[in-house]
């Protein structure tokens, strides 16, 4: 798929790289759901399908709180307050702590709650908010957007199948 450059492109994106990956999830047993046998996003770590929706719920909840700070005129820390660009393993790490209480089914949700904000974010934008100025450093929102939701969700699909396949 090419890269978004409006509005509605980018709700395709996010809505079809997400319904593909929450159908692969769907198949996934519970009780094999927190096993840590796949390749985690810091170098050497192993995660489970469940850190795997950690990870895309924190992305996502970052984007969020990205957007609402900035519309409210207040400072945002990219990517995250304590952390670097070059730290996105240790907040990986953060992301799946954050969500290891959850089971998997209330992961799933949760996931589907906070992709249904998102979706709701760029219904609430035109394309000339989303592409027509630099937001952060020289990329337009709907690229910060597109960065860490549709991408990733592909991404995280590849490695879910790569993951199911070695099993």
């Amino acid at each position: 798929m090419s890269i978004p450059q409006t509005r509605q492109q980018l709700l395709e994106a996010i809505d079809s790289n997400y319904q593909k990956l929450a159908s692969d999830l769907a198949r996934i047993p519970v009780e094999r759901s927190k096993e840590k046998t796949m390749e985690g996003h810091a170098q050497g770590s192993q995660m489970s399908v469940a850190d795997l929706v950690s990870y895309l719920i924190g992305w996502n909840e970052l984007v969020l709180k990205w957007c609402e700070r900035k519309s409210q005129g207040k400072p945002v820390d990219f990517p995250e307050t304590g952390y670097k660009w070059n730290e996105l393993g240790r907040l990986a790490q953060k992301f799946y702590a954050d969500y290891s209480t959850l089971d998997y089914p209330a992961l799933l949700q949760q996931f589907a709650d906070v992709k249904a904000r998102i979706t709701a974010l760029v219904e609430s934008e035109t394309d000339a908010t989303l592409y027509g100025e630099s937001w952060y450093e020289k990329y337009p929102k709907g690229r910060m957007i597109q960065f860490n939701t549709s991408s990733p969700y592909a991404n995280a699909r590849a490695r879910l199948r790569k993951w199911l396949n070695s099993r």
